[in-house]
């Protein structure tokens, strides 16, 4: 991806800010749009797998450090490998290349036909054309469905997407926490945080706290290839 994608991209992460700001009562500038009904789908045992693998891939990114092989770090770029690299194999060789050991039980395998593997890379961006980049933007409007504002309602591999106006951003639902990118890397910091779920819930900027009354929190947003 070209430097000015990468800058634009990263732009549209926003960083969390340590300093209180008040959400506006004004409503997001984002609209939903009807998902797009995904011709390819992943049967209920294929998506808990999925999910699983998705979760043990941020994970690994978390506890060890971004993967060489995740290129553009920002929020959606976390979330396109993490589901990039949960659908596809996972053999000793895909284990080695991503640092993921066996100490630890694994997740199944998700035995995808040919026509469910060929979803890995293949986002809807903007225009209705389909590569292998997507905006955060996109990748709820044009790649998920919106499931609800209630947290309660998330199932693990969810995504929280926040609209601050003209930039958007996205967490993911691990479960217990919440995982992210702030779309900004240093030498000393790689951007990969986590939370709970009470602690963003009081976050002081009320900005990115994941509640219904809060107008930034657009909702919980599930992939669309996933039963």
């Amino acid at each position: 991806m070209a430097g000015s994608q990468t800058v634009g991209a990263r732009r549209r992460c926003l960083r969390m800010l340590a300093a209180p700001v008040l959400a506006t009562a004004a409503a997001p500038a984002f609209a939903l749009k009807g998902p797009r009904d995904a011709q390819v789908r992943l049967t209920q045992a294929q998506s808990r797998a999925f999910q699983a693998w998705m979760l043990r891939i941020i994970t690994a990114q978390l506890e060890r450090g971004p993967s060489p092989r995740w290129q553009h770090r920002d929020c959606a770029g976390l979330v396109r490998f993490a589901v990039n690299e949960a659908l596809a194999v996972h053999d000793a060789k895909w284990l080695r290349a991503n640092g993921i050991g066996t100490d630890r039980r694994l997740p199944p395998e998700l035995g995808l036909t040919p026509e469910q593997a060929a979803l890995r890379n293949r986002w809807v961006q903007s225009d209705g054309k389909v590569g292998h980049f997507v905006t955060a933007l996109a990748l709820v409007q044009n790649n998920s469905r919106f499931v609800s504002r209630e947290l309660g309602m998330a199932l693990p591999g969810d995504l929280l997407f926040f609209d601050q106006g003209d930039e958007q951003h996205l967490m993911v639902w691990m479960g217990a926490r919440i995982a992210y990118h702030t779309g900004t890397v240093t030498p000393k910091d790689n951007g990969l945080r986590t939370v709970d779920v009470q602690q963003l819930t009081m976050w002081k900027d009320t900005r990115w706290q994941p509640t219904v009354d809060n107008p930034n929190f657009a909702g919980v947003f599930r992939l669309s290839f996933l039963s």
